[in-house]
């Protein structure tokens, strides 16, 4: 199978870069973003297509929206047919403050942590596992999502440029050797407005930890991957590190 990883970026005012700009009711099982999310679909002919799209991350109104005006970061699942098959909301949130790098963001200040995770999503290359951005330096949720079946694990991103310099490939890799999964990671690039830039660098990692493919940090751009499933079970078979795992109390017998 083939997973085409986009790298977006933040300055281009058209549907396909500006998503994360709209903001979505989460009050309904079926939300109020049906109008977005079709005319994404229709845009780029999903049904002719015949293919799955990961996007992220969207802003989602919180349950107390009129009150707090705060939000969730949302990654969302669309199927071939057009269908949201599964909505995960951001677990850890990016509160964070590095003068002497120049970065101070608080995304606390408007965002909602989420509730729990979602199970990974049964697709045509295999079982997805959803996170966004930040989540990716918790190996703890990517190992629950392997733990759940995650093949492959998702990170729709914008680091920073400071912070994508010395840790994105760092931590994509490690999360896919600890899991033994594929990881495919799509990232903003370009500048959001004169204090903030995002680094780029949409990434494909596969079980081994080997880089299959990188966007750079200067332009959009569109990349092609095989995932080969078969790559992800002889990697386990041949070191089966969740075998050799101890019992979740063991790790907890320094405490």
């Amino acid at each position: 199978m083939v997973f085409i990883v986009l790298q977006k970026q933040i300055i281009k005012k058209n549907l396909t870069f500006c998503l994360s700009d709209i903001f979505l009711k989460s009050n309904k099982t079926k939300f109020k973003f049906i109008f977005l999310c079709y005319t994404f679909v229709t845009f780029l002919q999903t049904r002719q297509l015949d293919v799955w799209l990961s996007l992220g991350g969207f802003h989602e109104q919180g349950p107390e929206w009129e009150r707090e005006k705060r939000i969730y970061n949302s990654h969302i699942i669309i199927n071939n047919k057009g269908d949201i098959v599964s909505v995960y909301r951001k677990s850890h949130l990016f509160d964070v403050k590095l003068p002497e790098k120049g970065i101070s963001l608080m995304e606390s200040d408007f965002t909602l942590p989420g509730p729990s995770l979602v199970s990974p999503v049964q697709t045509p290359i295999g079982k997805v596992g959803l996170g966004i951005c930040y989540d990716l330096r918790f190996p703890e949720l990517s190992l629950a999502l392997q733990r759940s079946g995650a093949e492959i694990l998702t990170y729709p991103s914008a680091f920073t440029v400071a912070t994508g310099a010395a840790h994105w490939e760092v931590l994509l890799r490690a999360r896919a050797i600890e899991t033994q999964c594929f990881v495919l990671a799509s990232a903003q690039v370009g500048q959001h407005h004169e204090k903030r830039a995002s680094y780029g660098h949409s990434l494909a990692v596969d079980p081994w930890g080997e880089v299959l493919a990188d966007c750079g940090g200067e332009s959009p751009a569109v990349v092609l991957v095989e995932v080969d499933l078969d790559k992800v079970r002889r990697t386990r078979k041949n070191m089966p590190v969740q075998q050799h795992r101890r019992e979740t109390a063991f790790y907890h017998s320094l405490e």
